[in-house]
């Protein structure tokens, strides 16, 4: 698959080795051409010095034959406009831009572009990891709005069962894991310390769960 990536700092980097690895024909793009020094030996591949959205530079790349490309700079003005035209004008079947302040978000859901926010998700990350220890995220999709979360049942929820967990809560359990064996989840299913459930929540749903789980046990 040929795949272009625009800006080539500590993201493009990455994520051009990435592609590489896996076999893809990668070509970054950068206006800047000491930012090309970001990239691993192990990287094979092209690499453009130009602005992206100066005439022909996307030709060059190879946008007419590319089937994926991401927009990784730290402007989000270039990420959106360069999304849009790959998407738009060159008819690229996968685009990716890169958010990079959250406050441009809105530019990028007006344009309908699939975007990454890496400092949106890496501050609710973060977030979570300081108010919810039990509750540890192991997906997240879109810019962590809805995530799947892996919860460690306490010895006070011994004995409780799965529908107690969530009932009212904004969250879905997806799976429970007793004894290394996983199954799916039936609101009666008994509860035993040391359970793994998987739930899929909001932000607000995990707070939410993570409340009870301190707050409650049996017979409260």
């Amino acid at each position: 698959m040929n795949v272009i990536i625009v800006g080539c700092g500590r993201v493009g980097a990455e994520l051009a080795l990435l592609q590489s690895r896996r076999g893809h024909e990668v070509t970054v793009i950068d206006h800047v051409g000491s930012s090309f020094s970001h990239l691993d030996p192990a990287y094979r591949g092209r690499t453009i010095e130009a602005e992206p959205l100066a005439e022909g530079v996307l030709e060059k790349a190879g946008i007419r034959q590319a089937r994926a490309l991401a927009s990784v700079t730290n402007s989000d003005p270039v990420n959106a406009v360069v999304a849009h035209v790959a998407r738009t004008v060159y008819g690229v079947p996968n685009v990716v831009a890169r958010n990079y302040d959250p406050r441009w978000l809105v530019l990028h859901e007006a344009m309908g572009l699939l975007a990454v926010s890496s400092t949106a998700w890496g501050a609710q990350r973060t977030s979570e990891l300081l108010e919810r220890p039990g509750l540890r995220a192991v997906f997240s999709a879109g810019n962590g709005e809805v995530e799947l979360y892996e919860v460690a049942v306490p010895e006070a929820w011994s004995g409780r069962t799965l529908g107690a967990l969530v009932d009212g809560l904004p969250c879905a359990p997806v799976s429970l894991t007793h004894g290394g064996r996983a199954r799916l989840p039936e609101g009666a299913l008994e509860l035993a310390a040391g359970d793994v459930v998987h739930v899929t929540a909001t932000l607000e749903g995990a707070d939410l769960l993570a409340r009870r789980l301190e707050a409650e046990g049996p017979g409260r």
